[in-house]
């Protein structure tokens, strides 16, 4: 199979930074109880994590495809296995700073690269959103591995003891770079100026256009929910429902499954139906799950000592992370969508502007869920994350009337 090479690198690659990045949540958890920082002074991770992603790919997604894909993972997966080395040998909060620093830098060069050769290894539009959603349903799985990965190296009498997976995810970096070395990648991706410079003009050209605009503000507020729940999660099954440290993480690896599965039915559902509708009631489900949940938590949290069992886990502790098998398929639906509309010489900085507005949609909506998880607790800072949620419904309605608008003009 043409390019089978470089599709397995990009799910093995996927894979090993969906465990680094979306450890924040149980590093944040960590740096409380061991570094003993504040939530608002955890949350910080995320803008650690965040904002390189978003810096780097605005610098670099125009002329990626002069440098190389492939170089820009090799150096990607070289970069955090050092910043993984720092953690190990660091043991402060400050250190894990410079570990989602580096994490997020990397993780700028692998998902830029992976989304431009989406469009390169795809020949149909049905084929890329396919291929995305199980890429992106893969990451879920990386991530659902990581809940269970991290509380494996627990230890009641050495609070240190966590910083030994970091031995074990720097061999998976390895073999990752390995593997990736030996692929080859078959492609030929035509530049999209003369020049650096004028790469980068056109590239910044893209965000004036009215699709790309509406789309990239979808994304913010997507991300800003996605976050805002994934980030928090361990931390609220802590505070809200009385789990153990331990089960904490692991509970969160319902969140993490319902994502993955979420994302691998959407591959299916959108050969059915409008990607539109499929997104909407997506976010109505969602919605309805905050509100029903939510408004029950002051009943149970009175009667809950800390569970440390998955028997004595209530119902409501089971239903929550459920959301996520609603808000996963909207983020590569939306990707897709408006990835697979654009010549293939533009996926690279269009997919920069993703990155970017996905990063900072992050930052804020976890900074914000973890300055209210501070002043008014964990149930009703959750209630925030409705917010973003009628505005996605508003700007995906947005995008679907732009989108018939233009095919009318073509037609």
């Amino acid at each position: 199979m043409k390019n089978l090479g470089i599709k397995i690198s990009i799910f093995l690659n996927y894979f090993v930074f969906a465990i680094l990045l979306n450890s924040v949540g149980i590093v944040i958890a960590k740096s409380i109880n061991v570094y003993h920082v504040s939530e608002s002074q955890a949350s910080l991770l995320e803008a650690f994590k965040d904002l390189p992603i978003a810096i780097v790919s605005f610098l670099v997604a125009s002329f990626l495809p002069r440098f190389g894909y492939k170089k820009a993972m090799l150096s990607g997966l070289a970069l955090v296995f050092f910043g993984c080395l720092v953690m190990i040998f660091g043991n402060s909060f400050v250190y894990t700073k410079i570990l989602f620093l580096s994490i997020g830098i990397s993780f700028a060069l692998i998902k830029l690269s992976v989304y431009s050769l989406i469009g390169v290894v795809t020949s149909s539009k049905k084929e890329h959103s396919s291929l995305m959603s199980s890429i992106e349903g893969f990451f879920m799985v990386g991530i659902a591995s990581a809940y269970f990965l991290f509380p494996a190296f627990y230890s009641d009498t050495d609070e240190n003891a966590w910083l030994n997976v970091y031995y074990l995810l720097s061999g998976l970096i390895v073999i990752s770079f390995i593997f990736l070395l030996f692929s080859k990648i078959e492609y030929e991706v035509e530049a999209i100026g003369s020049s650096l410079k004028e790469d980068l003009t056109r590239s910044l050209k893209l965000i004036i256009v009215p699709l790309v605009l509406v789309f990239l503000a979808s994304a913010f507020f997507f991300v800003m929910i996605e976050q805002g729940i994934m980030t928090w999660l361990p931390r609220f099954n802590e505070k809200i429902f009385k789990f153990s440290v331990t089960l904490s993480v692991q509970m969160a690896s319902i969140l993490a499954l319902s994502l993955a599965l979420g994302r691998f039915l959407a591959g299916y559902l959108s050969k059915f139906m409008s990607w539109v509708t499929l997104v909407i009631i997506c976010i109505v489900i969602s919605g309805g799950i905050l509100l029903s949940v939510l408004p029950q938590l002051k009943v149970e949290i009175d009667s809950l000592v800390e569970i440390k069992s998955l028997a004595d886990v209530p119902l409501l502790g089971y239903i929550l992370p459920l959301i996520g098998l609603f808000i996963a398929p909207i983020y590569p639906l939306l990707n897709s969508t408006v990835l697979s509309s654009l010549p293939k010489n533009l996926h690279s900085p269009m997919s920069g502007l993703i990155i970017i507005f996905s990063a900072l949609g992050g930052t804020i909506g976890s900074r914000i869920v973890g300055e209210l998880f501070e002043s008014i607790g964990g149930a009703k800072a959750f209630y925030f994350l409705l917010i973003p949620m009628l505005l996605l419904i508003i700007f995906v309605l947005l995008i679907d009337k732009i989108s018939k608008k233009n095919a009318l003009k073509e037609s």
